[in-house]
């Protein structure tokens, strides 16, 4: 049995007294340092005793944006081993399938217009999932992606924006989703004053694939 999407439930079962916003992102493996990520979610208002449904959609689409602030209306469905290019055309700035990437756990995305900057981007359930900007003329972003999501409390963050390290380095949950059909999060800690506890994201009621 395969799945297009793994579904999840984030349930608030924290003592969480501040109305915290929850966010969730990937980090991009290829990046050894100076690493940024991308707020994908960010759940607000989730009180004690709510839950959250979402999908963790399994495929994704590129998508790019040049230095003229130009931005792709309709971002093209990818794969990992696939490349694909920015290029100038008799219309304009283009993106399109260039041919197989390095490896096959990597997408590609290359700048091959003579003058301009591009922003890569990918995207996943129709919102920014990962972004590499200030991609010069012939250089490229390299995305590689693993089947786990990082989650955390934050303040301040909105969704599609670019997290600094600053941010990152206050959240240290990853949830490993590989072989995962649907699963909870289950949120805990939380509270105020001498009795408060971090928080904890965990998975429960896990159902893989069979």
């Amino acid at each position: 049995m395969s799945t297009s999407a793994i579904h999840l439930n984030l349930i608030n079962e924290s003592n969480d007294q501040n109305n915290s916003e929850i966010v969730i992102f990937s980090k991009n493996e290829s990046e050894a340092f100076n690493e940024v990520a991308v707020a994908w979610k960010v759940i607000q208002n989730l009180g004690t005793g709510w839950q959250h449904p979402f999908s963790f959609p399994l495929s994704f689409q590129v998508g790019a944006s040049d230095s003229w602030g130009n931005e792709m209306i309709h971002p093209l469905q990818a794969e990992y081993g696939q490349a694909f290019h920015v290029y100038k055309d008799a219309s304009g700035d283009e993106l399109s399938y260039f041919g197989p990437s390095a490896s096959q756990e990597e997408v590609e995305i290359r700048n091959d217009l003579q003058v301009g900057a591009i922003n890569a981007n990918i995207y996943k359930d129709g919102s920014l999932y990962a972004t590499k900007t200030g991609i010069a003329p012939g250089q490229k972003a390299v995305f590689q992606s693993k089947p786990t999501i990082w989650i955390g409390v934050v303040s301040q963050v909105e969704q599609g924006q670019i997290m600094n390290s600053a941010i990152l380095s206050d959240i240290n949950t990853e949830l490993n989703l590989l072989g995962i059909t649907s699963a909870d999060i289950i949120m805990t800690g939380g509270g105020t004053g001498p009795s408060a506890q971090p928080f904890v994201f965990t998975l429960s009621n896990v159902v893989v694939y069979a």
